[in-house]
């Protein structure tokens, strides 16, 4: 099976597994845990995919982001979640903090449905205050996979990505 069917089957899937999630970590692993195995990461290998991730703060020390995807030993792609039913919107100032704490390029607030990818391109190492490509799963289009298949660990290329970003932002 391809990417594009994949994410087309998960997708048709979602619908079903939501009424069943009661709680955050019920949405990480129904939703985000399989999403991220979709984009080619083992989700059970810390060298790859790295839950609870450290990201201090200045003197705020144990600040965590729920997933990091780890290349060479570093992060590329904080990914922060909530509980599907939550509105995004007031998340993304957390996410913000922990960009600028890590080497990361990219990073991803998502509560299962919604995804929106973020990057740094009005200032470097600060997070854009506005994603650069959002998706819906529910309602993914083929573009969106396209462009989606750009985070696949076999194809996750930064320049290519942040080109890309650029291009959907300006």
């Amino acid at each position: 099976m391809d990417f594009k069917d994949s994410i087309l089957q998960f997708a048709a899937r979602v619908d079903k597994l939501c009424p069943q999630i009661q709680t955050e970590e019920a949405t990480k692993n129904a939703l985000i845990m399989p999403f991220i195995q979709l984009l080619g990461y083992d989700v059970f290998n810390p060298f790859e995919v790295s839950p609870e991730f450290v990201a201090d703060i200045g003197i705020k020390k144990g600040e965590k982001v729920d997933y990091a995807i780890i290349s060479e030993g570093k992060p590329i792609l904080l990914i922060e979640c909530k509980h599907y039913t939550q509105d995004l919107n007031p998340h993304n100032s957390q996410l913000f903090r922990y960009f600028h704490t890590t080497e990361a390029k990219f990073s991803l607030l998502t509560n299962g449905v919604d995804y929106r990818f973020y990057t740094d391109l009005v200032t470097p190492n600060k997070m854009d205050d506005k994603p650069f490509f959002e998706f819906k799963i529910t309602d993914i289009k083929e573009n969106e996979i396209g462009e989606l298949k750009k985070f696949h660990k076999s194809y996750f290329n930064v320049d290519n990505i942040t080109n890309t970003a650029s291009e959907l932002k300006f």
